[in-house]
C-alpha cells in the first residue's frame, strides 16, 4: 500500500484508482489502524474519490455530447428525407 500512496492520483488509471479506493476503505473498516493512520488513509480516499466522481463526470459529459451528435444526425437524416413542402402555397 506504501507504494500506491505515493503515487500521484492525476497519475493513475480510473481502475487503478478505484482499486486503490476499495482497498482503503476495506482497511478504515477493518478497524485496525492507528488514529493517524486512519486520517492518512481518509484523506487519500477523499482524493480518490473526487478524482473518481471528476473523471466519470467527465465520461458522462462526452457520452451526452455524442448521443447529442448521434440525435442530430438522425433528426437531420429524418428531415431530409421527408417530402418537400415547397409547392404547399402554390
Amino acid at each position: 500500500m506504501a507504494q500506491e500512496t505515493t503515487k500521484a492520483i492525476d497519475q493513475m488509471t480510473f481502475k487503478e484508482a478505484s482499486i486503490e479506493l476499495e482497498q482503503i476503505v476495506r482497511q478504515l473498516e477493518s478497524g485496525d489502524l492507528e488514529l493517524e493512520d486512519s486520517l492518512a488513509l481518509y484523506a487519500r480516499g477523499v482524493e480518490l474519490l473526487k478524482s473518481l466522481r471528476e473523471r466519470l463526470a467527465g465520461a458522462e459529459q462526452k457520452v451526452r455530447v455524442l448521443l447529442d451528435a448521434t440525435d442530430e444526425n438522425a433528426a437531420t437524416t429524418d428531415t431530409s428525407s421527408a417530402p418537400s413542402t415547397a409547392y404547399i402555397n402554390e
